[in-house]
């Protein structure tokens, strides 16, 4: 065992890429859930934003239209959830669990012919004078463009939630939808937007995997993210800043994982395998702990939602 291979720089810079698709899915999530739904599918809309990000990217050689590719895939998919919960008005958690079934088999389907193939590379930005700062430019100014857009989203998101009459109108909906219909508001429209952002959302942070954090494809490649994205979302309370802690956390405890696989440490791969849910896990346990807090920040349809399906 020998724990000084372990580059602190390099470590951070890597959780940064790790957290990078969870961030963009758990995001996504918080805004459908800010409306008043819960959409379990998140782990089947990142398959398919994957594997359709990563057959347009080889197709076309672009991985730029690779991810817009991907957020129009887990947008479409997400539409089918829109229309089974908003119109049909099906439950919510059984249609979630049903999209992600979808999800993990059609885009198994989508890329039998896609293994074994690499995507053309996404490069890195350069910034000038910032990438050669001693130890914070390697850790902060040498990433792709991704890991930046994943931040300024969850800038945006803050600020719209926060500050603009949009944002006060999603929580007005996922407060107390009847109300907000009464005042006019097109609640089934809203919530339906609000799905559709989060299915791109996922879609990206698909892409993401596949193009760049794991530049292939692989069946079942997001290996559980989308599931994490959902439990992040729980462990920041809905609140954007949060999201983007919850996603590190889990981003840092996957790459040390990988590193002290790499030196030797002794201890059972498979646990080391583990560490990054058994710690979301705990995590999760301890927010819980505080039931009254919790409530007091979650959308109050959500508790309409569990409560119905008891």
């Amino acid at each position: 065992m020998d724990l000084s291979t372990i580059n602190p720089v390099l470590l951070i810079a890597s959780l940064m890429v790790a957290a990078t698709p969870i961030m963009l899915a758990a995001i996504g999530e918080l805004v459908v859930e800010k409306a008043g739904v819960l959409n379990l599918g998140v782990e089947g809309m990142m398959i398919i934003g994957a594997i359709c990000g990563f057959a347009i990217a080889v197709e076309t050689g672009s991985p730029l239209l690779g991810f817009i590719a991907a957020a129009a895939a887990g947008a479409i998919l997400s539409l089918l959830f829109a229309f089974l919960t908003q119109i049909l008005l099906a439950n919510q958690v059984a249609s979630g669990l049903a999209l992600t079934m979808f999800g993990l088999g059609l885009s198994a389907l989508i890329g039998q012919s896609y293994a074994g193939i690499k995507p053309p590379p996404t490069p890195k930005i350069d910034i000038p004078l910032l990438s050669d700062i001693p130890v914070l430019g390697s850790i902060l100014f040498g990433h792709d463009l991704m890991v930046y857009f994943a931040i300024l989203l969850i800038a945006i998101v803050w600020a719209v939630l926060k500050y603009t009459r949009l944002g006060l109108i999603l929580r007005a909906v996922g407060e107390n939808h009847d109300a907000a219909h009464a005042l006019g508001y097109k609640v089934v429209r809203i919530r339906i937007l609000a799905i559709m952002f989060g299915g791109a959302c996922a879609g990206l942070g698909g892409a993401y995997l596949s193009l760049i954090r794991v530049p292939q494809w692989t069946e079942g490649m997001t290996a559980g993210a989308g599931w994490i994205a959902l439990a992040i979302v729980v462990f920041a309370s809905w609140k954007p800043w949060r999201v983007m802690l919850g996603a590190y956390l889990f981003g840092g405890v996957t790459v040390l994982q990988f590193n002290l696989q790499a030196a030797g440490v002794n201890i059972p791969v498979q646990y080391l395998s583990m560490s990054p849910y058994l710690i979301t896990i705990l995590v999760l346990v301890i927010m819980s702990s505080s039931k009254a807090r919790s409530a007091m920040n979650a959308p109050a349809a959500l508790g309409r939602i569990f409560h119905a399906t008891h």
